[in-house]
């Protein structure tokens, strides 16, 4: 029951961003919006059938309902509707009012993903990582991933990084790594923050700094992860009053600072 609920926390926040990012769809959750969005979609439009359909998913504005919303998502979908496709998929990956179909949840992915879809671009990199719905290809999943991370996907850019940082698909290139991490932390991703801490802690790829890797693990602790309250933690046992004075006024300077890049 735990995991159950753990996907379905998952994907309303999936497509509840996606909704979001749509214009004018915090206006839409009043019940004169939600008739409004009802009449659109019957009548065949698109956007309406998405917005509506991931409404249904996220239990926004309406009683959750991933039947109705995968019926709304699929409407919007056969219309080209490239968030719709990425919805459907994901709906397909996590058999949300639908049998679970990996192979079907490609076939969206990939149609959103012509159309330049990030996120889809993403998911099938992952689908590929995995061989899920599709034969397990690493040179592929670095493709997608790449594309995706290109467009600035956060996740996409934080996997390219261990990609590269454990050889998987690549050639070991902690160098690239640390790029992917640094680009995923200036759009907030702090795990990417953990793993840089981490790079610093061993000396991989950069000179070993625990005065850094303490720095970056506590600001990715301070944005809520887990991973870098551990190393963090684990560093401070190692190190003197001092270091870690000197380790909080380094986190506290970039702290200020909108991008990443500590040098």
């Amino acid at each position: 029951m735990k995991n159950v609920n753990r996907l379905i926390r998952l994907t309303v926040i999936a497509l509840a961003i996606l909704a979001f990012a749509s214009a004018g769809f915090a206006a839409e959750q009043s019940d004169d919006g939600v008739e409004n969005l009802r009449r659109r979609a019957m009548n065949g439009e698109a956007e309406a059938q998405f917005l509506l359909g991931a409404m249904y998913a996220s239990a926004q504005g309406v009683k959750q309902d991933f039947a109705e919303a995968v019926r709304l998502l699929r409407l919007a979908a056969d219309q080209g509707h490239a968030d719709a496709q990425a919805s459907l998929g994901w709906m397909y990956a996590q058999g949300l009012g639908l049998k679970r179909d990996n192979a079907e949840a490609v076939k969206w992915y990939r149609a959103a993903a012509d159309q330049g879809h990030a996120d889809a671009r993403f998911k099938l990199g992952t689908a590929y990582s995995r061989g899920r719905g599709v034969q397990r290809d690493l040179a592929k999943a670095i493709e997608f991933y790449r594309s995706a991370a290109g467009q600035d996907h956060a996740g996409a850019q934080y996997l390219l990084g261990i990609m590269y940082a454990n050889a998987r698909g690549v050639p070991r290139d902690y160098a690239a790594a640390l790029k992917w991490f640094r680009s995923a932390v200036d759009q907030g991703f702090a795990r990417a923050r953990s793993q840089i801490g981490m790079m610093y802690a061993m000396g991989l790829g950069v000179e070993r700094d625990d005065i850094k890797a303490y720095a970056h693990c506590s600001l990715a602790a301070a944005a809520g992860d887990s991973m870098g309250s551990v190393v963090r933690d684990n560093l401070e046992n190692s190190m003197t009053p001092a270091q870690i004075a000197e380790a909080r006024q380094l986190a506290q300077k970039w702290s200020e600072k909108p991008k990443s890049g500590e040098e």
